[in-house]
């Protein structure tokens, strides 16, 4: 078994997809728009076959939740190395990204850092 894909409500499609392909280098399908409902989505497709669903629709709101509520807590994406960790998270800062963490290693072996990227989303940047 495999996880298909895992979605991600936002406000602002559009600002989602070009993170997911400027940073993390996703591919985005066409956009699907279903004219009935406003629902709207893109598929963000990645070498490794994981695939990201970003979905908006107009009646779309933000969450209270913060960063320790149940529920899904981050998306993690393997870079490959430790530099590239490094140079992605100095390069989400530089452009107005919020670092929580790292980089750094873990107690439990990982190499990573966790950044607020889209909408008070944490993506988790791991070698």
């Amino acid at each position: 078994m495999k996880i298909e894909h895992i979605a991600l409500y936002v406000k602002d499609l559009e600002r989602a997809k070009e993170f997911f392909v400027l940073y993390l280098h996703g591919k985005a399908n066409e956009l699907y728009h279903n004219k009935e409902t406003g629902f709207r989505s893109y598929f963000i497709s990645f070498d490794d076959g994981a695939r990201l669903e970003l979905m908006t629709r107009p009646e779309t709101m933000d969450s209270d939740r913060g960063k320790y509520c149940t529920g899904y807590a981050h998306v993690a994406f393997s870079l490959g190395s430790k530099s590239a960790v490094d140079e992605l998270t100095i390069k989400l800062n530089n452009n107005g990204y919020e670092v929580l963490s790292g980089p750094r290693t873990t107690g439990d072996g990982y190499y990573e850092s966790s950044v607020i990227a889209i909408e008070n989303n944490i993506i988790e940047l791991t070698e």
